[in-house]
């Protein structure tokens, strides 16, 4: 609602790019915490944290380009603009996941189990970075009468003037909030190293999927012409979530 968090001359903080940073400390901090409690070296775990946000922002950059190549045609420069909104959460999910199992090859770190603690601190720093989409107005739902519908109005938001629509947002930031309260309840329960990680995937993807639903904004081309991108990977990743949860734990069993 708010794209401007705060303006002093020439200096300008967007408040999209002050949740992501929120978003990015509080996951960071938290991965320290979790690794201090199961053992791991916090420190690596930090310098890892480092590694995984130039990744996640670098890869969800890249899917938006991707999907939107369109929009950058005329203005390339603007491919760098993300304080402008414009992160793809699951382009960011797939780099830094690639990046975070080669550095925990190298440095022989327990991967299931850092991925237990990144599981918590996606949801919560995903929980944070909403709230700035909400504020630029990017990843705006469609039109809507219901009473929770919102308008926005001002002049620099990247989501439709004057018109109610779903807070999508709004949606996104809650259920990842939900997510991360129920992973944190878990957390001391898991019966395997990679139970807490598989969990997330799963249930991410199908709230990220439904929310797609009611999405406004240009999703690509759809896929098999009625899932968006980001619909067809969050199912997929939910599949394989349900598929490594029962195989792991029947070698728990076996």
């Amino acid at each position: 609602m708010y794209p401007i968090l705060l303006k002093i001359g020439d200096i300008t903080i967007h408040t999209y790019g002050f949740f992501v940073a929120m978003g990015f400390l509080a996951g960071i901090l938290l991965a320290k915490k979790e690794a201090k409690r199961m053992g791991i070296d916090h420190e690596k775990i930090m310098d890892l944290c480092f590694y995984v946000m130039i990744a996640a922002i670098a890869g969800s950059r890249l899917l938006y380009v991707v999907i939107n190549h369109e929009i950058f045609l005329s203005n390339p420069l603007d491919i760098f603009k993300i304080w402008n909104g414009g992160l793809v959460f699951y382009g960011g999910f797939i780099v830094a996941l690639l990046t975070a199992f080669i550095y925990l090859k190298i440095h022989k770190i327990p991967v299931w189990r850092t991925a237990d603690i990144a599981a918590l601190s996606l949801s919560i720093g995903h929980f944070l970075g909403r709230l700035g989409c909400f504020s630029a107005g990017c990843c705006f739902g469609k039109e809507c009468d219901l009473p929770w519908a919102v308008t926005f109005t001002h002049p620099e938001t990247l989501a439709p003037i004057g018109i109610p629509i779903h807070p999508t947002q709004l949606y996104s930031s809650i259920s990842n909030l939900i997510i991360f309260f129920f992973l944190w309840f878990f957390r001391r329960r898991t019966k395997f190293d990679g139970q807490l990680f598989w969990m997330y995937v799963l249930i991410y993807g199908i709230a990220r999927s439904f929310i797609e639903i009611f999405r406004g904004d240009f999703r690509g081309n759809p896929v098999f012409e009625f899932l968006s991108v980001s619909q067809t990977i969050g199912i997929s990743m939910s599949v394989i979530a349900v598929i490594m949860l029962i195989s792991s734990k029947e070698s728990i069993e076996n």
